[in-house]
């Protein structure tokens, strides 16, 4: 009866493979809203929202936060797929490159579609990486 309340996820990106596993849950951020996901969930396909956070809630507790960056997801009985375009796992986020490059594209205050796009990556790898670090300082 304990497998009833573990979802199987899968998280790709157009790269490769950067994470699989057993969760008690997983938070994404779609079009409509934030999503939690526990075990035996409806069937859902799902957009992401570009740059924001994926969190997953491993079996033993800790916290797994993901950057990613357009894509969508998949719920299927305790199947959980996801598959961005670009995604980082916290842990890989070199935070100081990510400060730079915001800084850089601030100093720039461009009005491009695709600078602004890079702004929001930026901000949101320094924000997923900056969760994990008070998650696992605590």
């Amino acid at each position: 009866m304990a497998e009833a309340k573990v979802l199987n996820v899968a998280v790709v990106s157009a790269e490769r493979a950067l994470w699989s596993g057993q969760a008690k849950s997983i938070v994404a951020k779609t079009p409509e809203g934030d999503i939690g996901i526990l075990a035996n969930h409806e069937p859902v396909l799902a957009l992401l929202v570009d740059s924001s956070g994926l969190k997953i809630e491993e079996l033993d507790g800790s916290t797994l936060m993901v950057a990613v960056h357009g894509g969508f997801f998949s719920v299927s009985g305790n199947e959980v797929n996801v598959i961005a375009e670009v995604a980082e796992l916290a842990e890989d986020i070199d935070v100081e490159r990510a400060r730079e490059a915001l800084a850089r594209l601030q100093a720039e205050k461009s009005s491009d579609e695709s600078e602004q796009a890079a702004l929001k990556r930026a901000e949101t790898r320094i924000q997923v990486a900056g969760i994990v670090k008070t998650v696992s300082s605590r």
